[in-house]
């Protein structure tokens, strides 16, 4: 991969679509990590205005610290950014205080977080009339599906969709993203353990890249290949995860009426 053309690109298309869309801007939420700092960076690159949204939520201290500090670096480089801190902490806590305890397990208050996020996204994206920027990377997305349906999927524009995340850290490398980030172990932040994403998925990113590099292979070619223990657990992970998540990827299923019970 070629980074800096990869990031000019990139750059290109954000200022193609922003001006087809006739709206004036991106609105990005920055989490302290690696992906978000990319997006936030690269829409920063166009020179239009961004708003920068730092949206913590019981939130470990140095992620807060990471999006701050990455935020007040953008606002120092790029004279459209915006940062904007808000604490949803106490939204999120009255939420948790209204809904029922049969429905508060641990994935359903996680999304409930993100879910959260993209409400206060939308909220500055629709009043200042941006486009909200996706930080999901090509694994997340269309790899695995490790993300909220309607929460961090939630976007109007995925800018970095079609990187690996190997690819999203040489782009961060190139764009003078902190050291702090890059050598951040990847999290959603939506757990109160502070879990990291190998924690939950049960595999790295390079072994997913691997994994779903290796589903993309001719049947043939993966009929020769001799795997190793931890390469038949990782596809397992791998296939698990996608098949779980395809709903994610695949478009809303519509029911479409028959022409002859329309008459």
């Amino acid at each position: 991969m070629q980074p800096r053309k990869v990031i000019a690109h990139i750059v290109t298309w954000l200022n193609t679509y922003l001006e087809k869309s006739g709206l004036a801007g991106f609105c990005v939420g920055v989490s302290g990590g690696i992906d978000s700092a990319v997006t936030a960076t690269l829409c920063a690159e166009t020179g239009h205005p961004v708003i920068a949204l730092n949206m913590p939520i019981c939130q470990a201290p140095d992620q807060v610290s990471r999006a701050v500090a990455h935020n007040a670096w953008l606002q120092a480089r790029y004279p459209g950014v915006t940062p904007k801190d808000l604490d949803l902490t106490p939204v999120f806590s009255s939420i948790r205080d209204h809904f029922p305890g049969d429905v508060q397990d641990g994935l359903t208050m996680a999304n409930t977080r993100s879910r959260l996020r993209m409400l206060a996204l939308y909220a500055f994206a629709g009043h200042h009339r941006f486009l909200v920027a996706g930080t999901g990377n090509k694994v997340e997305d269309f790899g695995v599906g490790f993300y909220t349906k309607y929460g961090d999927g939630g976007v109007d524009i995925s800018p970095i969709a079609d990187l690996m995340k190997s690819e999203v850290y040489a782009l961060g490398r190139v764009l003078g993203i902190a050291q702090q980030i890059i050598t951040a172990p990847p999290t959603d932040g939506l757990w109160e353990d502070n879990r990291t994403d190998e924690g939950q998925i049960g595999a790295g990113y390079d072994e997913l890249e691997w994994a779903m590099a290796h589903e993309s292979l001719p049947e043939e070619k993966k009929k020769t290949m001799v795997l190793n223990q931890r390469q038949k657990q990782v596809l397992s992970i791998f296939r698990q995860f996608h098949k779980a998540n395809r709903h994610k990827m695949d478009p809303i299923p519509v029911c479409r009426i028959p022409e002859h019970l329309r008459q």
